[in-house]
């Protein structure tokens, strides 16, 4: 019975003819059994743009920084393929990450050639690259299917915002939301979690941002907990075999981003698929060079980013 945890002798061999992995894929430091994830579908797939951003944050989860090439500018030539495969496996959903997506000259044709087929979500800071580039989206509001913008404003303070993002970047995103939303685009924020404020009050705060600046105020806005920048040695539990039995279930494995997703990233040249957003600091979760090979790959749960989801339901996305 395959209930998301167990990794029989067989998959294991698979994943050792697949790429050899770290020792620490399967058991932990103290030599118990990873937990691991199995993907029951393929609904969402992310394409990694590029880690060259026009900002500098500190605390950036992916390390990004103007003309930085950790991960490669994604291609038309490149996401085309994927898009294609993925539509043979049933996706229901194209989203894009960065850095900054509006950096990459080639976000406006990758995303009309998605929207054609499925709907698509884009992260961005919606400040000066997407600004300049925001007369070329009118055209993409001629698809059925309808693009979506997560924004990140990282806190209801403009002077708290700016100190991670640079003066200014506050008024400058609130800027391109308004201009996004004027054009009929649908708006989320992504924010950092504020412990030591009660949820109900941050959303308040929120809502008159977005009150005073004639945007809804009920925008949907997603928190995060510290991802940390990429490679980052961080001392977080670890998470067994008997975690995911005693603590999830099979619904809440379902439901975790590697069991339903995949993001397709580009590093020295080559296209692989890794195993979700938040673990492409890790050679270990470059799965394969195909979604339907990834897909049958097992995921361990060895990142310190898995905590975060196991622990708080983080997740990057937004699929109902």
């Amino acid at each position: 019975m395959n209930i998301g945890t167990d990794v029989s002798v067989g998959q294991l061999k698979q994943q050792k003819k697949q790429q050899q992995k770290s020792p620490e894929w399967y058991t932990t430091t103290e030599g118990n059994p990873r937990g691991f994830i199995h993907a029951h579908a393929l609904d969402e797939l992310w394409f990694h743009t590029g880690t060259a951003c026009n900002l500098s944050c500190p605390f950036c989860l992916e390390g990004s920084k103007p003309g930085d090439h950790r991960l490669q500018l994604m291609r038309f030539e490149d996401a085309k393929p994927y898009i294609d495969e993925a539509l043979t496996l049933g996706v229901k959903q194209f989203s894009f990450t960065g850095g900054e997506p509006f950096i990459n000259k080639d976000i406006v044709p990758v995303l009309d050639y998605a929207l054609q087929y499925q709907p698509c979500l884009v992260l961005t800071n919606a400040t000066e690259p997407l600004i300049k580039r925001v007369g070329q989206l009118e055209s993409l509001l001629k698809h059925d299917n309808p693009l979506h913008f997560r924004v990140s404003l990282d806190h209801f303070d403009a002077a708290e915002h700016d100190k991670g993002r640079g003066e200014g970047m506050f008024a400058c995103a609130v800027d391109g939301m308004c201009r996004l939303h004027k054009m009929g685009f649908s708006l989320s924020v992504a924010s950092q979690l504020i412990p030591d404020m009660l949820p109900d009050d941050v959303a308040q705060r929120y809502a008159e941002v977005f009150r005073s600046a004639g945007l809804p105020e009920n925008l949907h806005r997603i928190e995060f907990p510290e991802f940390y920048p990429p490679e980052t040695v961080v001392s977080a539990p670890q998470i067994t075999q008997s975690c995911m039995v005693d603590f999830q279930s099979e619904s809440s494995r379902r439901e975790f981003m590697c069991a339903f997703s995949r993001m397709v990233v580009k590093q020295n040249n080559q296209c692989r698929v890794y195993a979700c957003t938040l673990v492409d600091d890790d050679v270990d979760y470059a799965l394969s060079e195909t979604l339907t090979e990834s897909l049958q790959i097992p995921v361990s749960m060895k990142h310190h980013r898995c905590y975060s989801c196991f622990k708080f339901g983080a997740s990057c996305s937004e699929m109902k």
